[in-house]
């Protein structure tokens, strides 16, 4: 289980509270945002889309795994680790956003870093992955930068704003020392 707030060097990771909806609206609203990112993030991004994530991610108790990126005490972008379900259990899968204000400052980066780390002291997990828009270069460098391996290109697998795109799966694996884990 990860901790509720988590801590970095110039930013932290904490639940989303329903104070950050300006702060929401001011940096989901944006195309370059939105383009990288699954159609359940919304372009435009209106007040009723930032009412319905936050009566979501603000609810007590916070849902496990989702947080907002905090700098200087506003919402700036969005993190999120989710374990699988059924056989995928043994995994968990990332995702992130970030306002386009705060791009290139290592944020995203350090927020892979930590959370990977953390997530890897759950003693049952053995597998982090992330799947990425095939033009998203930046993303696939902060995955790297993290020691995330590129395993598979999803050839023509995603469609959005009237365009086919390839998916490209990242992961980070380790041994496991689950008792009842044996790799075939």
């Amino acid at each position: 289980m990860l901790p509720a707030i988590i801590d970095c060097s110039t930013f932290r990771l904490r639940p989303w509270r329903a104070d950050d909806r300006a702060s929401l609206l001011l940096h989901a609203n944006n195309w370059a945002v939105a383009r990288t990112l699954r159609d359940l993030f919304p372009h435009p991004y209106t007040e009723a889309d930032a009412d319905a994530w936050l009566s979501f991610a603000a609810a007590e108790p916070a849902p496990e795994g989702m947080y907002a990126i905090e700098v200087d005490e506003h919402a700036v972008g969005g993190f999120a680790l989710e374990r699988g379900r059924d056989v995928e259990r043994l995994t968990a899968e990332i995702g992130y956003w970030l306002g386009e204000a705060y791009w290139g400052r290592g944020i995203v980066s350090e927020a892979v870093g930590r959370v990977t780390e953390l997530a890897f002291e759950e003693p049952d997990l053995v597998r982090v992955f992330a799947p990425v828009f095939g033009g998203n270069a930046r993303s696939m460098r902060v995955l790297e930068r993290n020691g995330y391996v590129r395993e598979a290109i999803l050839r023509r697998a995603g469609f959005k704003d009237g365009v086919v795109f390839d998916r490209v799966i990242y992961a980070r694996t380790r041994e496991s020392s689950h008792p009842y884990v044996e790799v075939i």
